[in-house]
């Protein structure tokens, strides 16, 4: 890989990659490519790892405007009305069908077309209105939720929005919005994240005309019901041998197979399946943002996609809590109610508390986008989904504990006899791929963590790298210790921007202070791992994990806390109201303080290499 003089235009991969596998350079660079180019160091979530918050987007937290809030409310009371009284979750979930009947009514909703514009003939509504639909669905069924997320989060309405031509939206955009399912096919057998070792290739025919595509494709949710997919493959060429490309593909192309439905623990209605491509013809008119930007599309597509994931979570937190909550009131144990014993009250508090904080994250990160559509919103939603998937987790695993057996039991077995039918096990199977969907915790860890090591490692990390002359890899040590010199001691004072919270309710000051003093915090141990592994730091993924862990702890009490402002604020709530928020968000500032406690006296834990090196000899 070429890497420029320092004082040049920067590469788009500042990592020295000399040392590197041919695949690890390859994988490493195709992904440093798709990048985006826009700024990277701006917002609040990006402003936290570096220890001086910008809050500019979240004090005031923005507010869904009156038209927009009426627009959803009517539409999400329409959507309401339909699930109660023409659906039977748990009949899906028993049958591993969703019923036509029911496809056919979501489809004269317009819940296919949520934020496709009504000039294409969808509903238009916002990216908030949108990922209030997917709490809704969130709470009552995991298998819908995820065929209209897969549907219009990931297959063709998103990436069509966001690259593709005023053609391909006139032709594909209205078929989605009255109800023909889309999917998006990345994933392939032994590939998995690692984009470069994709096999499934589009060769252009000798006429320009069209692309033939072979290959196959694993996990493919919709695919089994889908018209038409976006499918991502490798279009090689001298000059760039790992170039992929997204295809607008229809399912009734001649070539296109479904091999097989995939089946799985939960979400047992999940259209998902094996789609095999054999001499497909691809007209070069369904190239989706010009060939060899498919990596591009895919991970600009799966930037915003992850919002709706933390929005079902939220919506399964919010059922969860209020079963456990009528449990723990009604259920009698000892002489008083269980939620009396103080170890249900703990869960029960902190399940309230991460509910809130994670309603917070799904609004705040949907605000954005409603605020500018080009927003660069994957650090948040990457933050939101992590978070979210693993506090939604938590919830339900929390929950089955409340219920004991009956938690355990299925709906249809409390319904035979005479209790009421709550599916707590159901969500419990369909709730755990959450934390595996659209880049699974790991994966989001390193995501995040790249980011967060971004500015970094623009300013210094070309003195580790071996390629350049000892002269320049100098330089670059000089300046990076000048900046150092002055950034360090900013990183131990209170900023003067703290002023910037006397205006919140004092429960919630303390709280953005700790937002604050945290970020701080984390930016100098981010700093202090850098010196201490220096160019190996992208080896120590636990030390990474534990940043990133700190900084979505850090970014969800921001959330919160401005929040509840707007809730203090808010002309219509009442002083119970006022009462209820100031002190979730006051419990929750608790959390964060003792799990980032925690996070930080483990960040350099000597039992992580111990325990690598007893991996290592037991896979021989």
């Amino acid at each position: 890989m070429k890497i420029k003089h320092p004082s040049s235009t920067p590469p788009k991969s500042v990592l020295d990659t000399s040392k590197m596998s041919e695949g690890q350079r390859a994988a490493l660079e195709m992904t440093e490519a798709a990048r985006d180019e826009r700024d990277r160091n701006s917002g609040f979530a990006a402003s936290l790892f570096d220890g001086a918050p910008d809050t500019s987007t979240l004090l005031p937290f923005p507010r869904q405007t009156l038209e927009d809030r009426d627009q959803g409310d009517a539409f999400l009371l329409l959507l309401k009305s339909f699930l109660e009284s023409h659906t039977d979750p748990d009949a899906i979930d028993r049958e591993g069908e969703i019923p036509d009947a029911v496809l056919e009514g979501l489809a004269s909703l317009g819940a296919f077309g949520i934020k496709i514009p009504v000039k294409y003939g969808g509903l238009g509504l916002s990216q908030t209105n949108y990922s209030r639909t997917a709490m809704l669905l969130g709470g009552v069924c995991g298998n819908m939720a995820a065929l209209l997320s897969a549907h219009q989060s990931i297959g063709v309405p998103q990436p069509l929005l966001m690259f593709g031509t005023e053609e391909q939206k006139a032709r594909f955009l209205p078929r989605c919005a009255k109800g023909e399912i889309s999917a998006f096919a990345l994933t392939e057998q032994d590939v998995g994240s690692d984009p470069a070792r994709m096999k499934t290739q589009a060769v252009k025919s000798a006429d320009g005309t069209h692309y033939v595509l072979n290959g196959e494709k694993l996990w493919c949710t919709n695919g089994t019901k889908a018209g038409v997919l976006v499918v991502m493959a490798r279009t090689p060429s001298p000059t760039h041998p790992h170039a992929t490309t997204a295809f607008i593909v229809e399912t009734s192309m001649p070539g296109v197979e479904v091999v097989q439905r995939c089946h799985f623990m939960g979400l047992r209605a999940l259209y998902n399946g094996v789609m095999r491509f054999h001499d497909v013809r691809v007209p070069v008119e369904n190239v989706l943002g010009g060939e060899g930007r498919g990596l591009k599309v895919a991970l600009t597509t799966l930037n915003t996609g992850r919002i709706t994931l933390p929005a079902a979570c939220a919506g399964l937190a919010k059922y969860c809590l209020e079963v456990s909550t009528r449990w723990a009131r009604d259920r009698v144990q000892w002489g008083q109610p269980i939620g009396r014993h103080a170890a249900i009250a703990d869960k029960l508090a902190r399940m309230a508390a991460h509910t809130f904080a994670l309603e917070a994250v799904v609004r705040y990160v949907s605000a954005l986008v409603d605020r500018d559509k080009n927003a660069d919103v994957r650090l948040e939603a990457a933050l939101g989904k992590l978070w979210g998937s693993e506090r939604g987790w938590e919830i339900v695993d929390d929950t089955m504990q409340i219920r004991g057996g009956r938690g355990y039991e299925t709906a249809d077995s409390l319904k035979s006899r005479g209790e009421k039918p709550e599916p707590i096990e159901r969500f419990f199977r369909d709730a755990r791929i959450n934390t595996i969907f659209e880049g699974s915790s790991e994966i989001m860890r390193l995501f995040i963590a790249r980011e967060m090591l971004d500015s970094h490692l623009k300013l210094g990390a070309a003195a580790f790298n071996t390629k350049l002359p000892l002269k320049d890899r100098a330089l670059v040590f000089l300046r990076a210790a000048r900046h150092y010199a002055k950034w360090y001691p900013t990183r131990f004072l209170p900023f003067s921007d703290d002023r910037d919270d006397i205006n919140l309710h004092p429960d919630l000051e303390q709280s953005m202070r700790d937002v604050r003093r945290l970020s701080r915090k984390l930016a100098r141990h981010t700093l202090y791992a850098m010196l201490r592994y220096g160019p190996k730091l992208e080896r120590e993924q636990l030390v990474l994990g534990r940043l990133v862990d700190i900084g979505a702890e850090i970014f969800a009490l921001g959330c919160a806390a401005s929040y509840a402002q707007s809730k203090v604020e808010d002309a219509f709530s009442p002083t119970a109201e006022v009462d209820r928020v100031t002190s979730l968000v006051k419990y929750h500032t608790r959390l964060v303080r003792g799990k980032t406690s925690r996070l930080f006296r483990e960040l350099f834990n000597p039992a992580d290499h111990e325990g690598y090196a007893l991996a290592k000899r037991m896979l021989g």
